[in-house]
């Protein structure tokens, strides 16, 4: 599975971003999707996952309420989006697939090459 995230830029407090990851082949639904994100000089953190058919998510605390995860999976494709952004959601985020549901990122397979979000005060 190749994963391309887009969507990324540079933002004010209080704006939205809509973050996409495009998958190639016919085996996107078979995986979980998560999206993951890495500030300068820290860990890789979870941020959210959902379940092969979209039916299951789960949201890392800092983004609960603000971020909300989709999946098409006629187009292969997962969603972030994320609204009332603050300046520490400054990261690149990662998209990535994986085969059981998991916060861990080592639990993921594959993964897409990041997108930088910058949230300026």
């Amino acid at each position: 599975v190749q994963l391309q995230a887009s969507g990324g830029g540079l933002v004010q407090a209080g704006d939205s971003l809509r973050l996409s990851c495009a998958a190639s082949g016919s085996t996107f639904r078979t995986y979980i999707m998560g999206w993951f994100r890495q500030a300068p000089g820290k860990e890789r953190e979870f941020v959210a996952f959902i379940t092969w058919n979209g039916g299951g998510t789960q949201y890392a605390d800092s983004v609960k309420g603000r971020f909300d995860i989709s999946r098409d999976n006629a187009k292969n494709t997962v969603y972030l989006q994320m609204d009332s952004l603050k300046p520490e959601d400054t990261a690149t985020y990662y998209c990535a697939a994986g085969r059981r549901p998991s916060t861990v990122n080592t639990q993921y397979d594959y993964w897409g090459q990041g997108t930088q979000v910058t949230v300026s005060s």
